[in-house]
C-alpha cells in the first residue's frame, strides 16, 4: 500500500526541500543584511558586545556635548570682545571752503568716524586747502564727544551709526 502512494510522497518531499532551500536563501540573505547593519552598529569590531558599542556611542555623545558647550561658551566671549572692537566706519568728504577766492580744497576734506559696538570711539577729520593741510580728531563717547562736533564729523557719525546712509 506504501507503494501506491510513494510516487506522491516523493514529489510532496520534493516540494518540500524546494521550498526549504528557497526559504534557507532568502534567511542567508536576510542574516547577510542584518550582519551588515550589525558592523555598521558595531563599527566592525568582531564579537562586539552591544552593551559596550552603546555605551561607547554614549560617551562619544557627552564628549561631543562638552566639546559643543566650549564652543558655545568660546563665541559667547568673542561676540563680548568684539563689541570692543571698532566695527562701524562713517565716511563724509567734502569741501572745506566753497570760496573760490580763498583756497578751494576740492572734495579732498574728509571726516571719519571709527566705532566700537557701544557707539565709542573717534571722529578723524581732515581740512585740506591749496596751501595746507590740517588733521585731528575727536573722542566719541556714546555717540556724543566732550568736544564742539562740526557737521561733517556729526555726519560721519550717523553713517557709522547707521551703516553709511
Amino acid at each position: 500500500m506504501l507503494e501506491t502512494y510513494l510516487p506522491i510522497i516523493t514529489v510532496s518531499l520534493g516540494a518540500v526541500v524546494i521550498i526549504l532551500i528557497i526559504l534557507s536563501a532568502v534567511l542567508f540573505s536576510k542574516i547577510g543584511k542584518l550582519q551588515k547593519r550589525v558592523d555598521t552598529f558595531t563599527f566592525g569590531i568582531e564579537d562586539a558586545d552591544p552593551e559596550k558599542v552603546i555605551k561607547l556611542i554614549q560617551k562619544d555623545i557627552r564628549d561631543l556635548e562638552t566639546a559643543n558647550i566650549l564652543k558655545e561658551n568660546k563665541i559667547k566671549e568673542l561676540e563680548t570682545t568684539l563689541n570692543f572692537t571698532i566695527r562701524k566706519v562713517g565716511f563724509y568728504r567734502y569741501n572745506a571752503f566753497l570760496n573760490k577766492d580763498a583756497g578751494r580744497g576740492g572734495e579732498l576734506s574728509f571726516s571719519i568716524a571709527f566705532l566700537d559696538g557701544f557707539d565709542n570711539g573717534f571722529v578723524l577729520t581732515s581740512i585740506y586747502t591749496s596751501q595746507t593741510s590740517v588733521c585731528y580728531a575727536k573722542p566719541i563717547k556714546n555717540k556724543k564727544s566732550n568736544l564742539m562736533l562740526s557737521e561733517e564729523e556729526e555726519l560721519a557719525i550717523e553713517r557709522a551709526i547707521h551703516g553709511g546712509e
